[in-house]
C-alpha cells in the first residue's frame, strides 16, 4: 500500500526542530506516511520559496501544520495554508510541544495532540 505524501508546514524562524521530529517518525517501520521534504534549508528569496512550496504542496496528499507558540502568526505558514486550500489538499494541525497554550492556525482545521495513534489515523 502506498504511503500518504505529507508536506510539513512549520514556523521556520522558531520551530525547525519539529520538522526534524516528524521526519524521524516518518522513517518508522509502521509509519503510514512519507514526508515530501521540499522545504528550504535556509532563508531564500520570497518568490523562489513560494514557487517551491506551491509545487511541493501540489504533490502532497496532506499538509501537516506543526503548531508552536507563534505558528498562527507565521507568514510562511499562512501562505502555505492558502496554497493548500487553492490546491484542495487536506490540512491537519498537530500541537508540536507537550506544554503550552497553542492557537490553531486560521483556516487550517482542528488542532490535534501529537501522538503516534493520532498521526497514524490522521496521516494514513
Amino acid at each position: 500500500m502506498a504511503k500518504t505524501r505529507v508536506f510539513v508546514s512549520f514556523d521556520f524562524d522558531n520551530d525547525r526542530v519539529l520538522k526534524d521530529f516528524i521526519l524521524g517518525q516518518a522513517k518508522l517501520a509502521d509509519s503510514p506516511f512519507d514526508v515530501v521534504d521540499h522545504s528550504l534549508k535556509e532563508a531564500a528569496p520570497e518568490h523562489d520559496w513560494e514557487r517551491k512550496a506551491r509545487a511541493a504542496i501540489a504533490k502532497s496528499d496532506i499538509v501537516l501544520v506543526m503548531v508552536g507558540p507563534q505558528t498562527h502568526k507565521a507568514h510562511g505558514v499562512l501562505k502555505e495554508i492558502a496554497m493548500a486550500r487553492e490546491a484542495n489538499v487536506k490540512i491537519v494541525q498537530i500541537i508540536g510541544y507537550k506544554n503550552g497554550d497553542y492557537t490553531p492556525v486560521s483556516n487550517a482545521g482542528r488542532l490535534y495532540a501529537w501522538n503516534w495513534p493520532n498521526l497514524k489515523t490522521l496521516l494514513s
